[in-house]
């Protein structure tokens, strides 16, 4: 008979592994970043929240502060490096106000969970006690981190669009949450239970939105699409009559 550890191992491998998935899911949002050269409107906070999250989660996993938790700091160590480096590719294709805000924020969350930890870390001296402080910020963060997207889901219901909502990072925080809700019920660990439980609802969501606004979107951007050929068309024919008459319009697609 497979012992309830052996389980929760497997699990917590396969969470491994989802939650990978989640972590490089932005990908295809920072491929179309990097190839417009913009980060055009979509937000940095789920990138900030997740950095923050997995940076807690890791020292939430350390051998001295809750023993025995190896792949919880595996693949939020992994994920750590992954968000940081998001945030760099979004520092680098933002502007102004928007790039000094990423900054502070990315500096912050570095300097707090320094701070943090080394707080915990001498003032408590029990495992018990460390993975309790450790545990409660890690479900607030955690549930912060799932819920990031709501301002996204505001401007997806407002919109009718679902355009600046991935569906691959939907899909993923959809399954880590289900995995990682699964591992943690194996042997009871209501810190991992609340926020990845959490998680699981908002995702569904998240993807309720996507099927419902799916075909809205698809006409706002094919409307989008016949108005840049149309005005392309416009800068054909105008080109052909004459480069002064070209002038004046870009003068009016100016104003």
């Amino acid at each position: 008979m497979v012992s309830p550890d052996t389980i929760r191992t497997a699990v917590g491998v396969l969470g491994n592994a989802i939650a990978l998935v989640l972590f490089l899911s932005p990908v295809p949002t920072f491929f179309r970043i990097w190839k417009k050269g913009s980060v055009e409107q979509f937000s940095p906070i789920p990138y900030i929240a997740t950095l923050l999250n997995c940076m807690f989660w890791v020292l939430y996993g350390l051998p001295i502060v809750h023993p025995h938790s190896v792949l919880v700091v595996t693949i939020n160590g992994a994920g750590m490096l992954i968000e940081i480096s998001y945030i760099l590719l979004f520092l680098l294709y933002s502007q102004g106000r928007t790039r000094l805000q990423v900054f502070l924020m990315f500096v912050a969350s570095l300097i707090s969970v320094g701070v943090f930890g080394s707080l915990v870390i001498t003032l408590a001296h029990t495992h018990e006690r460390r993975s309790m402080i450790v545990g409660i910020i890690c479900v607030v963060l955690c549930i912060i981190m799932y819920a990031s997207p709501l301002s996204v889901m505001k401007m997806v219901i407002q919109t009718k669009s679902v355009e600046y909502m991935p569906l691959f990072l939907s899909l993923a925080a959809f399954f880590n949450g289900v995995c990682w809700t699964a591992y943690a019920l194996i042997r009871f660990d209501l810190y991992i239970i609340i926020p990845n439980g959490l998680g699981v609802m908002l995702a569904t969501a998240q993807l309720l939105l996507y099927a419902i606004y799916y075909k809205s979107t698809q006409r706002q951007i094919e409307a989008r699409r016949n108005k840049e050929e149309m005005g392309l068309a416009e800068v054909v024919v105008m080109k052909e009559n004459g480069a002064n008459k070209v002038g004046a319009m870009g003068v009016t697609n100016g104003r």
